[in-house]
């Protein structure tokens, strides 16, 4: 019978006001809304005040097609659908069968398919299972997308922000409305902690849902305005037991009992679909609240909260939130990433803001960035600012204790082949500070395992495909001019007695049997990585070489550097010679040594630099003629610890806070240009 007056009601108020989108909304209108849209109406009425009725109008067959384009698709979101079905109003009958739960999914799944940056969220099933309640399965879809992406924008991702905006605008509320509340409670964060479900399920998670629905009816009428009303007026209702408790345990069991006793004696669902009447008989000490008159008292109390207003305290909250998601962000990036590098806790800060800011550089400056294309704020933290290999480029320039080297070009992108793990190239914060933390702070073997990584596939290529095909990297030109850096002999370090007896060995002499041990207890730590790395081959091994040749440039024992290239070289390719005569004794095989005979002086600046040239080029095509030849990791690093000045070199200590503080010059004086 209530039902039927209702009807009337509202039949009455099309005949003055108009029906459908023509509609006036009046005084009358929000009365009849507080009252509760009859069941035979809430379907169409949601979809009119909402806006969704145009929606629908004007995409004839796009469910129907999405339905059909989503069918039988896997993906994160679909296995989240599917986790939650069953968890969707499971107390409600048209819930408990494969009908209900069929038409859910359908209404999800097509969702996730039309949205991909939302795809889906938790809440989501709850507010879909209650308005395919009172609409047909497309109606719903609509009033789907009119939540999502018009009337509460931003809620339902990973980071609800939008959310937790409207959160903040409530707790202001709350000290405008409530002072005496504010006063009481010492944390304001306790509100929104409560309140997230209130605002994220439009109270259907916490109340019974015979009386959920009137709050969404509201809601449809006057967007979040009348949810935060609604939550005003709960805690003004429990105004006096909330100042007595003692924490927030307490707290939430009041509001907890509240919602349970809170009925709508309207409702024309069964008793059995009902679940305040039921519970709210064992909580006799509670009185029995109607919706109807707590949505009425709401808006009397708090209906001069206009939107404008509501709009102006979101915009002014957004920033403050954005704020301190970025803070959490950042804490959880640092915390993750401290555990792996030894850098200290302000220096890695200082690292992290310098990634942060070129990722949000290129997010302005560069709008085919495949930076700002994967962009996604709903990634896990670390993923949430990556960077490219132009990007990497300019902060391993600015960055690194190698960037003086000559072919640091070539070094950068070879470093960033080797980061970039899912071939997306895209790097995030903890590939970037791990690699730079070896270079700083890694022993003696992680530097060289690195180098020798650097120069191995599939980081190491051919020239033709080192040269990228745009964004200011290196020409294929350049590249090549790089790679036909001159290396010093290998026969000069047969040939120089002085090297043996030079003085300048034994200064600052290194205990070498302590260096061997240290590196043999490496080798037991990461015995399984290090025999896993594959052998370098001639050439990669000729471009090795060039780039320790490089990496030595103005170093003050860079002519000792030199020559201990020479020693280790020849050591290995006369290793080498030996292990294959072992293996074929009878096969006459030419040294690669004799091979490889040129002028034993060593290049020094200004020397003509076409000599150098014809003395390499002659050299790797003598190479090329004799078998291939190759070394293992172990090889070469039991070489070089043989010669003080190499460790001495790689043991070096870098500060990286000088780099730090003329990273964020340089970077800011490059961005004021452009």
């Amino acid at each position: 019978l209530k039902e039927k007056m209702k009807e009337q009601s509202w039949n009455i108020l099309f005949v003055e006001r108009g029906h459908g989108v023509s509609m006036f909304r009046t005084k009358k209108t929000r009365d009849l809304v507080v009252r509760g849209i009859p069941e035979a109406l809430r379907g169409e009425l949601w979809l009119l005040f909402s806006g969704a009725v145009n929606d629908m109008a004007s995409n004839p067959g796009y469910y129907t097609e999405l339905v059909e384009k989503s069918l039988g698709t896997c993906t994160l979101a679909t296995d989240e659908i599917e986790r939650d079905l069953r968890r969707s109003l499971p107390e409600h009958p048209a819930f408990q069968s494969d009908t209900g739960i069929s038409a859910l999914r359908r209404v999800l799944t097509a969702y996730a398919y039309r949205n991909p940056q939302i795809g889906y969220c938790q809440a989501m099933n709850i507010l879909t299972s209650v308005l395919l309640l009172y609409a047909k399965e497309e109606e719903a879809f609509w009033l789907l997308v009119a939540v999502c992406e018009r009337m509460l924008p931003d809620y339902f991702n990973r980071r609800i922000i939008g959310a937790l905006v409207d959160q903040a605008v409530f707790e202001e509320l709350i000290r405008v409305h409530l002072p005496q509340l504010t006063d009481h409670m010492t944390d304001m964060t306790f509100f929104s902690s409560v309140s997230l479900s209130w605002f994220l399920t439009l109270f259907i998670s916490v109340l019974p849902i015979e009386s959920a629905v009137n709050v969404v009816d509201c809601f449809f009428y006057d967007g979040i305005k009348a949810i935060l009303q609604l939550g005003l007026a709960v805690l003004e209702y429990n105004m006096e037991k909330l100042l007595t408790c003692k924490d927030d345990a307490e707290a939430v069991t009041v509001l907890n009992r509240f919602f349970d006793s809170v009925t709508n004696k309207d409702s024309p669902l069964p008793p059995a679909v009902q679940q305040g009447s039921n519970l709210s008989e064992t909580k006799s000490d509670h009185p029995k609240v109607d919706i109807t008159d707590l949505i009425r008292e709401s808006n009397e109390r708090y209906g001069d909260i206009r939107y404008e207003d509501v709009e102006s305290m979101r915009c002014r909250n957004r920033l403050y939130v954005i704020q301190t998601l970025e803070a959490t962000t950042k804490q959880n990036v640092l915390r993750v990433v401290s555990q792996d590098v030894k850098f200290s806790p302000s220096d890695l800060e200082e690292l992290y803001e310098l990634f942060k800011k070129e990722h949000f550089l290129s997010c302005y400056w560069n709008v085919n960035s495949p930076v700002l294309q994967h962009h996604d704020a709903s990634l896990p933290y670390l993923d949430q600012y990556r960077i490219d290999c132009q990007q990497f480029r300019v902060l391993c320039h600015l960055l690194s204790p190698w960037s003086h080297c000559e072919n640091r070009d070539s070094l950068a992108l070879w470093t960033f082949r080797l980061m970039d793990e899912s071939s997306d190239c895209l790097i995030n914060f903890k590939q970037f500070a791990c690699v730079l933390d070896t270079m700083y702070n890694g022993s003696f073997t992680d530097k060289l395992k690195l180098l020798f990584k650097l120069h191995i596939p599939p980081a190491f290529t051919e020239v033709e495909s080192l040269s990228p095909s745009k964004g200011g990297d290196l020409s294929k030109e350049e590249l090549i001019q790089f790679s036909q850096l001159s290396v010093p002999s290998v026969e000069e370090g047969l040939e120089s007695d002085s090297l043996k007896s030079s003085p300048e060995k034994g200064k600052g002499k290194v205990d070498i049997q302590a260096y061997l041990k240290q590196w043999q207890d490496e080798l037991l730590k990461k015995e399984e990585n290090i025999k896993d790395l594959p052998r370098m081959n001639q050439s990669q091994f000729i471009q090795f070489s060039k780039t320790l040749y490089n990496l030595f440039h103005g170093d003050p024992e860079e002519e000792l550097l030199y020559r201990a290239i020479v020693v280790v070289t020849s050591l290995l390719l006369k290793m080498e010679e030996v292990g294959r005569r072992l293996q074929s004794p009878t096969s006459p095989i030419k040294s690669p040594v004799a091979v490889t005979e040129v002028p034993a002086e060593i290049p020094r600046e200004g020397q003509e630099e076409s000599s150098s040239e014809q003395t390499e080029g002659s050299r790797a095509q003598s190479l090329r003629g004799n078998h291939e030849w190759s070394f293992a990791f172990e090889q070469i690093l039991a070489s070089l610890l043989n010669e003080p000045a190499f460790v001495r070199f790689f043991e070096k200590p870098h500060d990286i806070k000088v780099k730090i503080e003329s990273a964020k010059n340089l970077q800011l004086k490059a961005r004021t240009r452009m």
